[in-house]
């Protein structure tokens, strides 16, 4: 027999008492089974399907455990769910690295006092002098919920000089969602957008209780149709290096290659950093913005603000 439809759940507003770690677990496992056709898996279409994707029974199948058992973790129920099962059920889904790991974020999450986990971060001195000689490339940290907590002058050049931002504005998810000038810079602002989106899936993951993100999450789902709609997707995903297109109001078009550095002593920061290939005009547009320095952004170095 079809199941029945179920229903889609739009993300409500939060209002900064964190997210529902059980409602986050059911709706990302029915949008990987939604995402599947039979023929990916290797099983018989039987034809109409009055839902997309595969029947938790052909999952529960794949997965090698009992319908029941699934359904009770597709209702969000993950306690005493062992390891080797998710492991189980992240190959049925065909999971990506980022996916299995927020996966085992939402069914077995590790216990983060509300506290700690909405505590402001801070960015190592040393870090912030290294950041402060690096006069060429573009640079800076970036932490819980997306925050940029530390800058030098190039990455102000080239983003805008987030230090003229209140500080909770310093934040990328608010930046490309709510900025148009952020969508003008970005040539596929779309991306850019989906990338964003799935940072933050991967934070709520491993912090459902934290409340910071929760009002994030809330404003940008008011504020913002798009966001809305990546939201409710479930997609993440982690990026550590790629290429962006940029459109600058001083220097025109850049083709940029990031590196994204996780720091060892603090997994929750990372160092992003931003370069043109030699010799390229997108490498003589950056040397343009170094040499004009405080032109291109009047308050220069935004390493000293918090």
């Amino acid at each position: 027999m079809d199941e029945q439809p179920e229903p889609v759940q739009e993300p409500a507003p939060q209002t900064g008492g964190g997210l529902d770690r059980r409602a986050e677990l059911s709706e990302f496992l029915r949008s990987r089974r939604a995402r599947l056709k039979p023929e990916d898996v290797g099983l018989p279409d039987f034809g109409r399907r009055r839902v997309p994707g595969l029947r938790r029974e052909e999952l529960a199948q794949l997965a090698g455990v009992s319908v029941a058992y699934y359904t009770r973790l597709e209702q969000g129920n993950g306690r005493n769910v062992s390891a080797e099962v998710l492991d189980s059920i992240a190959r049925a889904l065909r999971l990506t690295g980022a996916e299995h790991a927020h996966l085992m974020h939402l069914a077995k999450p590790k216990q983060h006092k509300k506290k700690q986990a909405a505590r402001t971060q801070q960015v190592r001195p040393a870090l912030r002098h290294l950041l402060d000689s690096i006069d060429t490339v573009p640079a800076y940290v970036v932490g819980r919920r997306s925050d940029v907590l530390a800058w030098n002058r190039m990455a102000a050049a080239l983003f805008g000089d987030w230090a003229e931002l209140p500080a909770p504005e310093r934040n990328w998810a608010r930046l490309v969602f709510l900025r148009p000038d952020y969508r003008e810079l970005f040539v596929e602002w779309d991306q850019k957008a989906s990338d964003i989106v799935g940072f933050l899936r991967m934070d709520a993951g491993c912090h459902p209780d934290d409340p910071r993100l929760s009002a994030l999450v809330g404003e940008l789902s008011v504020k913002s149709e798009e966001f809305r709609r990546l939201w409710a997707a479930h997609d993440v995903k982690e990026k550590s290096y790629g290429v962006k297109r940029m459109r600058h109001p001083l220097v025109g078009d850049l083709t940029l290659s990031f590196e994204s550095f996780r720091l060892i002593d603090d997994a929750e920061q990372s160092l992003i950093t931003y370069h043109a290939e030699p010799g390229s005009p997108s490498a003589e547009a950056l040397r343009l913005l170094a040499s004009w320095g405080a032109d291109a952004t009047r308050a220069g170095s935004g390493t000293s603000a918090q």
